[in-house]
């Protein structure tokens, strides 16, 4: 074992401060961040029985995380219905989605604060033989204590920025003890490669989650119902915008076009009263799909303020431009842009504002691969959006080639469940018939 006074301290401190655990965690509840229900699953008290033989136990700490393991759990239980999955998070959103989202047969667990009691408990009950750890969620007592137990640990879409980097230098031990317990890591870029690899961890190669997956589900009945109501109106999706983002969009796209259907998909539904008053105040009539408010020929905007449904929206659209990437130029913070695979694996083109820094490599490979479009500002939108809507072989042409490159990214799966299989028994024979 590496020696680390840091590590040592940290161990030391979350014993002497683990009491307060209980406390903390009514406290969180109170303010509607932990599940009342299930909230002593966060001091590693199970709330599902542990099925019989092998587990391959999966964590992601927030929702993209969550929803980047879906098509692992789903190539495990298709390819191993013997193996148990266990999907670990640790937001109250995450659950959320998840419970809409998991394959049949996967079970879902918040994870454990990093305190030795819980960890303990959470380990003694599940027993995984697999751990896979998504991005850069290195709790010290969780991973020591399942290294100490013989657990095969692996770090998974790996991603470490200069500034986290810089941190972990101030304690290289620590970070060198830490990199020893994963069998495994893979990095989702080189950039991440070459930092971890100078704090110590021994790369496999290069494998980002969020390039794999299905394209995203929806309800085939509800599809055909708004399509109908829609008519053959053209239409733009709004994916996932945040705060400011909604008025920006909708008053760039105005005047595009008399008969334009426009879908606003907020990424915190929450947000929708507070983005149906400014729709309101400028006159704009709009439905609420939270409130089941009826399309007719005079709706100009779909404010779906539902979780889980974007999958339904992207289908109806003639053209996606994704959110979360407008916030600098509209004078915000930054937000980093979302997923624009989801749209590409649809074959829908797909246009980003400036920021898209968390899916830079993503967005880089969809650039160069035609399917995707960058505009510096939401004033831009009009010129590109209008082009698409003008010419729809163009706009096919643009989202076939999206979907082929997204098809192409999505290999790492493959090679990652190779790599994760070495550690399980075989799998029983199932005989002849």
């Amino acid at each position: 074992m590496i020696f680390s006074p840091a590590l040592i301290a940290y161990r030391l401190l979350t014993r002497l401060i683990e009491p307060l655990a209980p406390r903390l965690l009514d406290a969180r509840v109170k303010q509607g961040k932990e599940d009342p229900q299930r909230v002593d699953e966060r001091l590693g008290l199970a709330g599902a029985a542990r099925p019989a033989g092998p587990l391959i136990w999966l964590h992601g700490v927030s929702v993209g995380e969550a929803l980047s393991i879906l098509p692992l759990a789903e190539r495990i239980r298709k390819d191993r219905p013997d193996v148990t999955v266990l999907v670990t998070t640790g937001t109250l959103t995450s659950a959320q989605v998840l419970a809409k989202r998991l394959p049949p047969g996967v079970i879902h667990q918040f994870a454990p604060v990093d305190g030795p009691s819980a960890v303990a408990a959470f380990l003694d009950h599940w027993r995984p033989t697999v751990g896979v750890f998504v991005e850069s969620e290195l709790w010290p007592n969780l991973l020591m204590a399942a290294k100490k137990r013989g657990v095969a640990l692996a770090l998974v879409s790996a991603r470490i920025t200069d500034k986290t980097a810089e941190g972990w230098k101030k304690a290289p031990g620590m970070a060198r003890a830490l990199m020893a317990c994963f069998a495994h890591v893979w990095p989702q870029d080189q950039a991440s490669a070459d930092r971890l690899t100078a704090l110590g961890a021994r790369v496999d190669g290069q494998v980002n989650l969020k390039l794999s997956g299905e394209p995203l589900p929806y309800d085939q009945g509800e599809f055909g119902r708004l399509s109908a109501l829609i008519d053959d109106r053209p239409v733009v999706v709004a994916a996932s915008t945040h705060e400011h983002e909604e008025m920006a969009v909708v008053g760039a796209l105005d005047h595009l076009a008399d008969r334009l259907f426009l879908i606003v998909v907020p990424r915190h539904p929450d947000r929708a009263d507070e983005i149906a008053r400014s729709l309101a105040q400028d006159g704009y009539s709009f439905a609420r799909r939270s409130q089941r408010q009826p399309i007719t020929d005079d709706t100009d905007i779909y404010l779906a303020d539902t979780l889980g449904e974007l999958g339904l929206f992207m289908r109806l659209a003639d053209v996606v431009v994704m959110g979360g990437s407008f916030a600098p130029a509209l004078g915000g913070g930054a937000v980093g842009g979302h997923n624009p695979l989801e749209p590409a694996r649809l074959g829908k083109p797909v246009v980003t504002g400036p920021d898209a820094s968390n899916w830079a490599a993503v967005t880089r490979m969809l650039k160069q691969s035609g399917g995707l479009v960058s505009v510096l500002s939401p004033s831009e939108l009009p010129a590109v959006v209008g082009a698409l809507l003008a010419d729809a072989d163009a706009a096919r042409d643009m989202g076939e080639r999206g979907r082929r490159a997204a098809a192409e990214a999505a290999a790492g799966l493959d090679r990652l469940w190779l790599a994760l299989q070495a550690h399980l028994p075989a799998a029983p024979s199932r005989g002849r018939r």
